[in-house]
């Protein structure tokens, strides 16, 4: 239905703030000379991007994109 593809919609928006945030936690990280934070930030970036192009493709292969 219509209300299922509002939530796909969702958390792709969702997603894409996430990803955001870790940027620029990155750019925060460095800016502090914290490597740990910098780590923890890239890490967290790879994770969230790699979760929402694997939900991408799953809407895709379910014609829903």
């Amino acid at each position: 239905g219509g209300n299922h593809l509002e939530a796909d919609k969702m958390a792709i928006i969702i997603f894409a703030f996430a990803a955001a945030s870790c940027m620029i936690g990155i750019g925060i990280a460095i800016g502090e000379r914290s490597i740990a934070g910098t780590l923890a930030c890239i890490i967290a970036l790879v994770f969230v991007m790699g979760f929402g192009f694997k939900k991408k493709k799953q809407m895709r292969e379910a014609g829903e994109l």
